[in-house]
Parts: C-alpha cells; sequence; structure tokens
C-alpha cells in the first residue's frame, strides 16, 4: 500500500531524537539495548488567520519551542536514575528563563556593545544594525563552538546527524534501514541552525528601518533625551521578533523547495557551513533510534 508522503521534521535529544509531522510527534530514546518513545499531539490552530504566510513561522516555532522543551525534559528523565516526572510549573519556569537567556545574550548583549562602540542608531540604523547583527552572529558562532567541544553535546549532534539522515532517506522515498540512512549526508536545509541565520539576517535589515518607521508616525522623536529614545527602541525590537520569525519561516521553506535556484541556494548555505559542527557522523546504534522515531511518526500519523 502506498502513502501520501507527509512534510516531517525534528530535533535532536539527550540519547534520542524528536520527529515530528503535521499534527504528532514522536520522542525515542535509548535507554541500555532498549529503544523507548513516546508520543504526543501538535496543538491544532483554531483559527485559519494562524495558517496564513507570515503568520504561521512565529506560531510553529512557539509550538516547536514548547514540543521541543517537553521532549528536552522527558529525554533527561529517562537519562536519570531519578524517575520524578517535571511538573507544568516547571515546564514554564523552564521555558521562561530560556526566553530570558535569548533576550539577555543574543538582543540586549550585542545592542549594548554596539552603543558601547559609539554608534548611533537613530542617525545610521543601517551601519548600527550591521555592526549589532555581526556581533549576534559571532555570540552564536562562540557559542557554537564551545558546547561542541563537550563530550554530551558531541554525541547530542551525532543524534542530530542521525535525524537529518533519517529524514533525507524518508524524502528520497528510501526504505528506512541502517545502511539506507547511513549514506545520506548529515546536512539538511530546513534545520533549526539554518532558520536561526536567516533570523539573524533578517533582523539586520528589519530594525534597520525601524528609526525611520517611529519618526513617520513621531516626527519629534530625535527631541527626546537619549535614554527615551533608546527606552522606546529596544522594546520595539522585542516587539518585532514574531515579525522577524514569520519573515524568516518563509524564506527557509521556499530555499528548502527551490535548491536548484542559485539565489536559495546562497541563502542556504551559511546554515549548511553551520551544520558541520552542530551535526557529526552517528554510530549505527544512533541510527536505529531516528529510525523507530520516524517509522513511530508516521504509523500514528496514518490512523
Amino acid at each position: 500500500m502506498s502513502y501520501k508522503k507527509i512534510n516531517v521534521g525534528g530535533q535532536a535529544v539527550i540519547e534520542g531524537v524528536l520527529i515530528r509531522g503535521p499534527s504528532k510527534y514522536v520522542v525515542a530514546v535509548r535507554k541500555g539495548r532498549k529503544i523507548i518513545s513516546k508520543k504526543g499531539l501538535i496543538p491544532k490552530k483554531k483559527y485559519k488567520f494562524l495558517k496564513l504566510p507570515f503568520i504561521r513561522g512565529f506560531v510553529n516555532l512557539a509550538d516547536m519551542l514548547v514540543i521541543g522543551i517537553k521532549s528536552l525534559m522527558w529525554s533527561a528523565e529517562q537519562a536519570g536514575d531519578d524517575k520524578e516526572k517535571i511538573s507544568k510549573n516547571e515546564l514554564a519556569i523552564t521555558m521562561f528563563f530560556s526566553i530570558v537567556i535569548v533576550v539577555i545574550f543574543f538582543i540586549a548583549l550585542p545592542y549594548f556593545l554596539t552603543n558601547l562602540l559609539g554608534f548611533y542608531e537613530e542617525k545610521k540604523p543601517v551601519l548600527f544594525n550591521l555592526i549589532d547583527g555581526m556581533i549576534r552572529i559571532l555570540i552564536f558562532l562562540t557559542y557554537i563552538f564551545a558546547i561542541s567541544l563537550m563530550k554530551d553535546v558531541k554525541i547530542l549532534f551525532q543524534y542530530h546527524g542521525a535525524e537529518h539522515k533519517a529524514i533525507h532517506c524518508y524524502e528520497k522515498e528510501k526504505k528506512l534501514t541502517v545502511n539506507n540512512v547511513k549514506k545520506f549526508t548529515t546536512l539538511h536545509p530546513r534545520c533549526g541552525t539554518s532558520f536561526l541565520l536567516i533570523v539573524f539576517i533578517v533582523s539586520i535589515f528589519v530594525f534597520s528601518l525601524l528609526p525611520s518607521v517611529i519618526m513617520v508616525y513621531y516626527p519629534d522623536f530625535m527631541q527626546l533625551s537619549h535614554w527615551l529614545r533608546k527606552g522606546i527602541l529596544f522594546p520595539v525590537r522585542i516587539l518585532l521578533i514574531p515579525v522577524i520569525a514569520g519573515i524568516s519561516y518563509e524564506i527557509l521553506k521556499i530555499s528548502d523547495k527551490k535548491q536548484n535556484n542559485f539565489l536559495f541556494k546562497l541563502i542556504s548555505m551559511p546554515g549548511l557551513w553551520l551544520q558541520k559542527i552542530t551535526t557529526k557522523e552517528p554510530s549505527k546504534k544512533q541510527i536505529e533510534v531516528a529510525i523507530y522515531s520516524l517509522k513511530r511518526l508516521l504509523e500514528i500519523e496514518r490512523k
């Protein structure tokens, strides 16, 4: 019996792989000689407008953030000796602090350093945001390189490679066996790593327009004190994150479909280069976990 191919994605978790489909997800982890798994539902979009281009990107990102953190915490429970389940409150606190850390290191710190270097956002927004964006990317690359040296993270990156290989094998309509999956690359144009780099680049363009747009609606903006202007500009940056995520999501989707187009191939390249750090060649056992997770997901999606 032939089945219609569905869109799948995923991420690595501790000693395992999460694979998600249009409506469900499966996270599978290796525990000793066994592979154990957990399935879940992806929240349905109650309102049609949430599926519209540019809006769907941020909505999907929010869903995946929740599912990703839940799956990571579940995999951590399986890896540890203690069987105590993580509560919803603990999950909410973890998510809150994750978002705070991202805002501090990837929005506030580059912004503060760019101001410290003597660049003025209001007078030269393009130059300011180029410097701000370069600092943000440098912080991100430094972070990725630093964690890649840790033993546990190397294993996580191997599972990341296994996830990509299994998805490639499925998308090329090959049978999901260890030997078939092994042949594929660990790099995938639709990876979250590529998405983050696109977000950083799109943010440079969007943030560069910010002072001009504010001055259209508030011509006396430049008459305000320096700190009051900053008190307006910085919070608006945070409010624009959903817009940037929405634009970046659409670019990622198009670039994945247009891999033969030179422009979109060029857009994909930095993310693929970075995946040479964030993915590693997996072992046979790690590939088995990725295959198990993907097969289980396909089974429950077809029910």
